[in-house]
């Protein structure tokens, strides 16, 4: 029964397909990006304040420096702005901003020779990087390329000590060489930042992995992501396919509707065919079948089954008890589900067969009556932090007989027990494990807050809010140790 319960909880399910059609879309509005913004500037910075930069020294004449244990400081990004480059990716500017320094100054000028400490800043720091987005090799978002300018206007340095009159001279002469250091290493900090670290952050969202034991789901890119001046739109295969045979998808005909939403940080739509899919992929699994032994029967259906059968039951066990010759339910899924989903709500309908099997001593098995149930249930999709979850509900069910009309109206006292039994039985544990969950597309450290599901004619959205549970940093960095350890113990 569990693996009937399982099919069926996700009956809402998922799938594979081999088309270019997307089963889900999940759309970056410049709202989101703000908070992107926000986090990323924060990372931005701990990478510039961390370069390396180079002892310098030289000579003039008779005035001979060198300068090492250059530190940045301080980086002031208060007006830096990152927002979408269309057609491209992202666009991370600055314009005017500073720098902060240390350096150790060793210096002489004749027999004079001094050293210590020097505070300098870099002004009018101009930084401009494009990140292009891509779909990567294995249907990955990546960052495939990173342009970058940089540029420093002018350096001052304030100097210390008994010669300081004296070194302000020299000034230019140290500045210069200090800020060409510093300006030629800006770049490919930032290179580093995006196609090193971003990426490994990229990584982390799921492109093809199991659900469970039966199942697994394809959140592979279908295409470059589709980068306008307000929104970024990424479509994904959204596509779920049983472990057994990953090659048995259901195809994906139905294109994705446009969402013309911008207000909230983030939308995430599922077409029909994300459900369609799992429905499909469970059915082909295998699990969408269970087991009833009456002693999981209410009482009265038990009785019900028996009286309407009561002639069969006498000719096979004629001086047998219940407890001797029980009952048994053989439930499956005939076909594989089909989700609806409507502006007035989300329905699947089912197609089962219901077996009535005695169950005498000393004898095989015997089929008292094969009953087809016809079934719709209606759905409600939620989202919390990056798990997809559906509650179902028993809506309409139907009971009637493939061989006669008449047997067919015997049955129908043992309609509504049969519903009781969905309702109260099965129902509660489909919803059970259905609210466990489904992972959506995102990067670790990310989840979503606040969210709003809408239903349209043949997808549904979710509206939401983006929300750092984890620094970026944090994230990348603990993924770079977790990935030296795992390349250590494969060694």
């Amino acid at each position: 029964m569990a693996r009937w319960i399982t099919g069926l909880l996700l009956l809402m399910g998922l799938s594979t397909t081999t088309s270019s059609n997307p089963g889900c879309r999940v759309r970056i509005t410049e709202r989101g990006l703000t908070l992107i913004q926000y986090e990323g500037l924060k990372f931005v910075a701990e990478e510039l304040e961390n370069i390396s930069i180079s002892d310098v020294s030289g000579k003039q004449g008779p005035f001979q420096y060198s300068i090492n244990g250059v530190n940045i400081t301080e980086l002031d990004l208060s007006g830096a702005t990152l927002g979408f480059q269309n057609g491209t990716g992202l666009l991370f500017e600055t314009i005017n901003s500073s720098i902060s320094i240390t350096f150790q100054r060793d210096m002489m000028y004749w027999l004079l020779k001094d050293y210590g400490q020097i505070n300098a800043s870099a002004e009018g720091v101009n930084i401009w990087t494009v990140l292009h987005l891509s779909k990567g090799e294995f249907g990955q978002m990546m960052i495939n390329k990173v342009s970058c300018k940089a540029s420093i206007a002018g350096m001052k340095a304030k100097f210390n000590g008994n010669f300081r009159g004296f070194y302000e001279i020299f000034a230019t002469i140290l500045t210069t060489g200090l800020r060409f250091l510093i300006n030629q290493q800006i770049c490919p900090a930032l290179q580093h930042s995006g196609l090193v670290l971003l990426n490994s952050l990229l990584a982390t969202v799921p492109v093809r992995t199991a659900v469970d034991q039966d199942v697994g789901i394809d959140y592979s890119l279908l295409s470059d992501p589709d980068v306008k001046s307000e929104w970024m739109d990424m479509d994904f295969k959204g596509m779920f396919y049983p472990l057994h045979n990953e090659n048995d998808t259901l195809p994906n005909t139905v294109s994705m509707p446009d969402l013309k939403s911008k207000d909230r940080m983030v939308y995430i739509c599922l077409s029909e065919y994300f459900f369609d899919s799992a429905m499909y992929s469970y059915y082909k699994a295998g699990t969408l079948k269970a087991d009833i032994p009456e002693s999981k029967m209410p009482m009265d259906l038990a009785y019900l089954l028996r009286t309407t059968f009561f002639g069969l039951i006498i000719l096979m066990t004629p001086t047998s008890s219940a407890k001797e010759a029980p009952l048994l339910l053989k439930l499956e899924v005939t076909s594989a589900p089909r989700c609806t989903i409507k502006p007035s709500g989300i329905t699947a309908s089912v197609s089962a067969r219901m077996n009535i099997i005695l169950l005498p001593p000393n004898a095989a098995p015997v089929t008292l009556s094969s009953i087809t149930m016809e079934s719709k249930l209606n759905a409600k999709v939620a989202l919390k932090g990056k798990n997809l979850a559906v509650t179902l509900g028993l809506k309409r069910f139907k009971i009637f007989s493939a061989k006669s009309t008449l047997e067919s109206l015997a049955l129908i006292p043992i309609q509504a027990p049969l519903k009781a039994l969905l309702q109260l039985t099965i129902m509660p544990m489909i919803n059970e494990r259905a609210l466990q969950g489904v992972q959506i597309p995102l990067p670790e450290g990310i989840d979503l807050i606040n969210e709003t599901v809408t239903n349209h004619m043949g997808f549904l959205s979710i509206g939401a809010d983006l929300h750092f549970y984890k620094g970026l940093r944090e994230v990348i960095y603990k993924n770079a140790q977790v990935s030296t350890k795992s390349t250590t113990l494969s060694k």
